[in-house]
């Protein structure tokens, strides 16, 4: 199952998709899936239809926890040691933008950074769960991409405006409920060419674990949003260039790059 947020002009609302790629139909269902059952109303829009844009699948209600440096090749690449423990960083909701929305390039940072990683979406109040029953407080998983402001994040001491900034996590396409995510591709492309590809096997903190030690600091809520890190072979992207991110058995994420003049 796959579960998306759509409009055609009007109120944002959510749909399952159903079909093969290239003829997929939304299938319009009632409410908020993370707070209600779902539901079909009857309606099915074409996912190719001209009036249908995606948004983000879910715009987090409390916050977006980032875990740093949680794939050993990608600390390694930036001269890091693999932390002892995960390295919790937070992201405003603001930071939050959807499939096809332009990464706009802050004025005040010259090296932009992407950064492809699978996201877990929270769907029940999470406090202090064990591993082995942290998925089950999982409502989804979806693709981020953690846009990174490297030359702030090596000038400040602490992440928030490096990783912060509004349009820096774009996530989509869409949500998909029930995965097996302990060793799925994660990649990246820019125009079309290959800069991360790397599996979730490794992780060096998995996704169970991080749900559990995440939920030992803060409260997660549903709709929270936890970022799984990144592989190594991120890099620099620059004004019209295209990112797309992918998650294996997920979907890809798709964004330009663009600088406000």
């Amino acid at each position: 199952m796959r579960i998306a947020r759509f409009t055609t002009g009007s109120d944002p609302r959510f749909a399952l998709i159903e079909g093969e790629p290239g003829s997929e139909e939304l299938v319009v269902i009632t409410g908020d899936p993370i707070y209600t059952p779902v539901q079909p109303t009857g309606e099915r829009v074409r996912l190719d239809d001209d009036a249908v844009r995606l948004l983000a699948p879910v715009i987090p209600r409390s916050k977006i926890v980032g875990v740093g440096r949680n794939y050993a090749d990608h600390a390694t690449e930036m001269g890091n040691e693999v932390p002892a423990q995960p390295m919790l960083f937070l992201k405003p909701n603001t930071a939050i933008i959807g499939p096809d929305d332009p990464i706009v390039l802050p004025d005040w940072s010259d090296e932009v950074s992407y950064e492809a990683e699978l996201a877990i979406v929270i769907g029940k109040v999470t406090k202090d769960v064990t591993p082995d029953r942290a998925l089950d407080h999982v409502f989804g998983f979806t693709v981020a991409n953690d846009v990174t402001a490297r030359d702030i994040q090596r000038s400040d001491s602490q992440w928030a405006r490096a990783k912060g900034f509004d349009g820096s996590c774009p996530i989509g396409p869409w949500i998909v409920p029930g995965l097996e995510v302990d060793d799925l591709a994660v990649r990246s492309r820019v125009n079309g060419e290959t800069r991360q590809d790397s599996r979730t096997s490794q992780m060096v903190f998995d996704a169970a674990f991080l749900v559990s030690y995440i939920s030992e600091v803060f409260t997660l809520l549903p709709g929270d949003v936890i970022l799984t890190g990144t592989p190594a072979g991120v890099g620099t992207i620059v004004e019209r260039d295209v990112v797309e991110c992918e998650v294996e058995e997920i979907g890809t994420l798709r964004n330009p790059v663009l600088r406000r003049h």
